[in-house]
């Protein structure tokens, strides 16, 4: 479980897509004696992956192809930016909102545009996400904790301020981008409940 606020941006530093081993140079997410260990979750750009192995800068995942299937990683190449997030422990502040890491499907940006120092990011999705994206509610893009509003059944729009777009890949976004995207489970078992009561 993550908090969709994002320690550092990694540098991928290879990736096999016929494997699925991904490699990552970071430094925070790695240093102290909360740095990552062998077994540990990780959000890589919003999806929970585990860690095989570990060096001084970088720490090697296995990426299955379910994964692949679900994100944009089949895309990864050596140099390109990653959001990073080690998993919440018990007790941690939870900065931002509870997120998986178990990506839903994609999005692609449309639209950005400048509201004062912000910027106003619109994303296209699949009607199997958007309905579970409410007006003035959690939504994690590349694993950020974002709120979403301007809502309609195929986009949303999220409010970038400047802080979130400096430490995050966020900030580099352009239109025609493909991002991760997951939305708050808290519905989808509400609507599952629901559901099982109406048979």
């Amino acid at each position: 479980m993550f908090s969709g606020i994002v320690e550092e941006v990694g540098r991928i530093h290879s990736f096999s897509p016929s494997s699925g081993h991904l490699a990552i140079s970071a430094q925070r997410v790695l240093s102290g004696e909360d740095g990552l260990r062998i077994s540990d979750s990780v959000s890589v750009s919003g999806a929970c992956l585990t860690v095989t192995s570990l060096e001084a800068t970088r720490f090697h995942v296995d990426v299955t192809p379910e994964t692949q299937r679900a994100t944009w990683f089949s895309e990864l190449h050596p140099g390109a930016h990653v959001n990073l997030e080690r998993a919440l422990r018990f007790g941690s502040v939870v900065g931002g909102h509870l997120v998986q890491g178990h990506i839903e499907g994609l999005g692609n940006v449309t639209d950005i545009r400048y509201d004062g120092d912000a910027k106003l990011v619109t994303v296209r999705c699949a009607g199997t996400i958007s309905r579970y994206i409410v007006e003035k509610g959690f939504v994690a893009v590349e694993g950020v904790s974002l709120t979403a509003f301007d809502w309609s059944p195929d986009r949303f729009t999220f409010t970038l301020i400047p802080y979130t777009a400096i430490h995050t890949t966020l900030g580099v976004l352009k239109v025609g981008d493909t991002v991760n995207i997951e939305t708050d489970q808290t519905g989808k078992y509400i609507e599952r409940f629901v559901m099982s009561q109406e048979r």
